[in-house]
């Protein structure tokens, strides 16, 4: 019963609830205080279950209900009251982790099959709000929805190690994940990006801007590259050219959504040299992709960067580039 949970406040189920996001670290916390969780790679999802239904909102509150198949009528069956469920929507690759590429293909193809939710906190349930509880108490009752469920599905519960953060994210890398998430058992929900919330990646992925392209040179109806960028404030800052991460298919439907954009000068801040502008045709700074890449150089430039797909759920001006935050403990 959501109303003997410490922290629970008997209330009307609000519109939208600003997401948690997690800070980057360089390594994991320590200490018993914190549980340790698997990041996923896909689009962050808030699933409010009501007597009208089920809706599926992205982490700016965007609706996104009809894109997911049938995964809200699978949870319209998951619970029988009200809730609202912090999760994550990813597509499996054929090793069986969480790819980017293949949620954005999945999207894009309408291969509602593929999609899997990982429910990783519960905000809201049967009339009571749960933001004030703690972690530890708010995912103890979330594991009590899925305990009278006899398979998995497509709906699942993201379950949390209490170990050794340090040696949890290299068994994450050594099975090729993203990274882990680290989060306080002990504390309430807080909106917005904190250190409640951390994570820690074996691989560098982000969002960044797209400011340009090259033609591809095996077709004129192809992007070969794209070239990237991040805001400080409010001046956009040029990051570099992403070169590979194409197959002909995505390198086509990037000119199909670029083309339209396109604009005579670049839109970055700073000068560029010569070779920064050889051959680039510059577009509005409108869309975000998601890029992993290995490293920064000295002249903050991406380096080994490869395409993993668009990210439809943030705004390009509220990109920047991330920044790695040493923490006590």
């Amino acid at each position: 019963m959501p109303s003997k949970i410490a922290g629970a406040v008997k209330a009307a189920m609000p519109d939208f609830i600003e997401p948690c996001l997690a800070t980057l670290v360089a390594k994991p916390p320590t200490g018993d205080e914190w549980v340790h969780e698997i990041k996923f790679d896909g689009y962050r999802i808030q699933a409010r279950i009501d007597k009208n239904g089920v809706r599926l909102l992205t982490r700016n509150g965007l609706d996104w209900t009809d894109r997911f198949g049938s995964l809200p009528k699978t949870l319209a069956q998951f619970h029988d009251g009200t809730a609202i469920i912090d999760g994550e929507i990813v597509v499996d690759d054929l090793s069986g982790r969480s790819s980017f590429t293949a949620l954005a293909e999945a999207l894009k193809s309408g291969r509602s099959d593929k999609f899997i939710l990982h429910c990783f906190d519960l905000l809201y349930l049967d009339g009571f709000n749960l933001i004030e509880a703690t972690l530890q108490d708010r995912k103890a009752q979330l594991e009590k929805l899925f305990a009278r469920r006899s398979k998995a599905g497509p709906i699942r519960y993201s379950a949390h190690l209490a170990a050794d953060g340090a040696r949890m994210l290299a068994d994450a890398c050594n099975l090729g994940l993203e990274g882990i998430i680290s989060k306080r058992i002990d504390r309430p929900y807080r909106s917005g990006r904190h250190e409640d919330w951390l994570k820690s990646k074996c691989i560098q992925v982000d969002e960044f801007v797209i400011i340009g392209y090259l033609v591809s040179s095996t077709g004129a109806n192809a992007v070969g590259a794209l070239v990237v960028g991040y805001y400080e404030k409010k001046q956009l800052i040029y990051a570099g050219r992403v070169g590979t991460g194409y197959t002909h298919q995505i390198a086509s439907d990037l000119m199909r959504r670029l083309k339209p954009l396109r604009i005579d000068a670049a839109p970055v801040s700073a000068s560029l040299t010569n070779l920064q502008r050889r051959d680039v045709v510059w577009v509005k700074p409108e869309l975000v992709a998601q890029i992993e890449y290995r490293a920064w150089t000295a002249d903050r430039l991406l380096r080994h960067a490869a395409f993993k797909g668009l990210r439809e759920d943030k705004r390009a001006q509220d990109v920047r580039r991330p920044v790695v935050k040493t923490i006590k403990g």
